[in-house]
């Protein structure tokens, strides 16, 4: 992608304008992001795919009895009748099951694939919504049908209405309304509180980001390196030949902390051991993804273009190529074709052909697990 180039769907910000100026910072609001837009899943498409048990789905309701919060899967019939007010349907992850939406995710790879996420597509009757709440992650909020009228604040006072299945918040302030029409999109950095309504029936698309906690990937990465542990901090078992007798044998001895510090320190202190992990963990797909093998084309080494299936995750360093949670060690004319691959999410034909019959072996190891697969 050239970052240089103005976008429409920045509002002619170039990638690299945008970035600098509102990516984590300030909202941007563009009319016509993309002109004439329409939904790229009708109706009875949605909600087909929330019917099914691997997709996540969420049902929100604002009535009589306050709001209702139920998780998917649904039949048609658990829906509320279309006319029912004040009801949203929330279908995550979308692109890995539709080429289409998959196809408008690629148009925001100005950030990179590791904070990529998914798109969420909300169907809303008149009136619905999920309530005032903020993300702690950067979304792009694009309409696809109807309109949906949007409030948004920088809140101080992020308290919450106790009591209830969703994270509402107790006072929200909004600073500026808009009204979005089909094609128009609203970015919101994280903690940005919003408040999205429909104006009758309206589809919204959400282009979603990955924002690890710290914790949350100290414990991801700890958890990896368990599994690696033995390897990486060696066999040596602990030794005391002066160890004096002890009149407390209750108390642990100095020279084990030492061990057990030297130890935890030899595992944390390969960086390359650090890069493989993180590259694993951001390239692993979603639990719920799992790919078909190619029966066809086992076997019979690709030639020809080749392109990433929608579910795969790819992603490199300076010393790695990841790709659904593995790892490989690459340089030379190889990485670089990889690293292409990566990049463009293919490879033609005259580009395969320039890869060493190793790296041609490894691809057709990935076709053939459905990871990838041929394109004339």
């Amino acid at each position: 992608m050239d970052i240089q180039q103005p976008l429409q769907l920045l509002g002619g910000l170039t990638p690299q304008q945008f970035m600098k100026r509102h990516w984590q910072k300030k909202p941007l609001l563009v009319r016509q992001a993309i002109p004439s837009f329409k939904p790229l899943l009708e109706r009875p498409a949605l909600f087909d795919l929330a019917a099914r048990e691997e997709v996540e789905s969420r049902l929100l309701s604002q009535g009589s009895k306050g709001w209702q919060f139920r998780r998917g899967p649904f039949e048609r019939r658990a829906l509320p009748a279309l006319k029912t007010p004040d009801w949203t349907l929330l279908v995550q992850g979308v692109d890995l099951h539709d080429e289409r939406v998959h196809r408008l995710m690629q148009q925001f790879r100005f950030v990179p694939d590791a904070r990529l996420d998914d798109v969420m597509i909300s169907y809303a009757s008149d009136g619905g919504g999920v309530g005032p709440h903020f993300d702690s992650y950067d979304v792009f909020l694009l309409q696809a049908h109807g309109q949906r009228r949007w409030r948004i604040g920088r809140q101080k006072d992020l308290s919450l209405v106790e009591g209830l299945p969703l994270k509402i918040l107790a006072n929200f302030q909004p600073e500026e309304e808009y009204v979005l029409e089909p094609g128009d999109m609203l970015y919101l950095p994280p903690r940005w509180a919003h408040d999205g309504v429909a104006v009758g029936e309206c589809m919204t698309y959400s282009i979603g980001f990955r924002q690890p906690a710290r914790g949350e990937l100290a414990r991801e990465l700890l958890q990896r390196l368990a599994e690696d542990a033995e390897d990486a901090a060696g066999t040596a078992v602990y030794r005391d030949p002066g160890q004096p007798a002890v009149e407390s044998p209750g108390g642990i001895p100095p020279g084990m902390m030492d061990f057990a510090r030297d130890a935890l320190q030899a595992v944390l202190n390969d960086p390359v051991e650090l890069q493989c992990l993180l590259g694993e963990y951001l390239s692993e797909p979603k639990a719920n993804v799992w790919f078909e093998a190619e029966s066809k084309g086992t076997g019979r080494l690709v030639t020809g273009a080749v392109a990433l299936d929608r579910r795969t995750r790819m992603m490199f360093d300076e010393q790695h190529i990841f790709i659904n949670g593995e790892s490989y060690r690459g340089s030379g004319r190889d990485a670089q074709l990889m690293r292409r691959l990566a990049d463009e999410r293919r490879l033609a034909a005259g580009e395969l052909a320039r890869a060493s019959q190793g790296a041609r072996q490894l691809m057709t190891d990935w076709r053939d697990a459905g990871w990838l697969h041929d394109k004339q």
